[in-house]
């Protein structure tokens, strides 16, 4: 319940962030000097704690209405303004992007169980029932399979253009299963349901075939990359769900503006994870290194990919009294 103790405390909070909006939009954003510019930011992410809060309140309806337009001004500054620069990208994806991992993780995490319950239900099927692999992966990859050879060959070919293709296959996934969650989430599930299962069947298929050491050294070290990547995408996706489902005391247009800029920040993240997925996935994999040396690869990406994330852990500072 939001109490007049609250609201007096967060008001001048509030009014410190309208001032600053206010001179950026007379004089420019030139105008405003750098400390000033990081406060913008800090009362940004103190503001949008503020929503939430607002947000499970059924009796501060107007104030939830006020803060997302105060954020929805702000959200121009702090990103839009900076985008366009290199200083500005590289600043998202070294300190912005991993904050916006932390706010998604509950909707990541989600994406993910939902992608390993269909994998793992694809596998157990496989096994189960030998006819089910053709019926997904089609008779020509099932024989392939069956006689211990891997279907990857044309890629070491056309290394350049394999790689591109992957590229775009990997966006194109991951933007559809992002963008599929104003489906009130339905086209983001099913599509990680698809994945998953194809990915257990495979896994499933190449095991009995003891192709599994190939398989996984196939897929590990674009995989680390990749997998969480289909996973924060459906993460967005998931974000863009709830507020259809569950627009809270927000206007479910409202709801859905504030959600929208949540998932497209999580989905450019992503962009370079695949981009550099699919490098690797058109040159590591279908090298001849050794199949433990690509193993290690894709533990050495996720291991990266983890510690970027982890800054997400760090102590936001708190902003100083105006």
């Amino acid at each position: 319940m939001i109490t007049s103790r609250w609201l007096d405390e967060r008001r001048r909070h509030w009014a410190r962030l309208e001032l600053l909006l206010d001179a950026s939009r007379r004089r420019g954003i030139s105008s405003l000097t750098v400390q000033e510019l990081r406060e913008v930011s800090l009362l940004y992410r103190q503001i949008a704690a503020d929503l939430s809060s607002a947000r499970e309140d059924p009796t501060a309806r107007r104030l939830a209405v006020h803060l997302n337009q105060l954020l929805g001004r702000a959200h121009n500054l702090v990103y839009r303004s900076r985008g366009g620069t290199p200083r500005g990208v590289l600043h998202f994806y070294r300190e912005t992007y991993p904050r916006v991992v932390r706010a998604a993780l509950p909707y990541t995490l989600t994406a993910s169980l939902i992608f390993a319950a269909a994998s793992a239900a694809g596998w157990l099927t496989t096994l189960r029932d030998p006819s089910f692999v053709r019926f997904i992966l089609g008779g020509e990859m099932v024989d392939t399979i069956e006689r211990k050879e891997m279907w990857t060959h044309s890629i070491v070919s056309v290394k350049p253009l394999a790689s591109s293709r992957i590229m775009t296959n990997n966006l194109t996934v991951c933007l559809t299963t992002a963008a599929s969650g104003v489906l009130c989430g339905l086209g983001t599930v099913l599509l990680l349901v698809f994945n998953g299962m194809l990915l257990g069947v495979i896994g499933a298929a190449c095991w009995r075939a003891g192709m599994s050491l190939s398989f996984w050294s196939f897929v590990a070290p674009p995989g680390a990359l990749e997998l969480p990547a289909i996973f924060l995408a459906g993460g967005a996706g998931l974000i863009l769900a709830r507020s259809l489902l569950f627009p809270g005391s927000l206007p479910r247009r409202d709801a859905l503006t504030l959600a929208g800029g949540q998932a497209v920040r999580l989905v450019l993240g992503v962009i370079p994870l695949l981009i550099l997925a699919g490098l690797i996935e058109g040159f590591v994999s279908p090298s001849t290194l050794p199949e433990v040396l690509k193993l290690l690869i894709g533990a050495a990406g996720l291991a990266i990919l983890v510690a970027w994330v982890v800054r997400a852990w760090s102590p936001v500072p708190p902003v100083a009294p105006s």
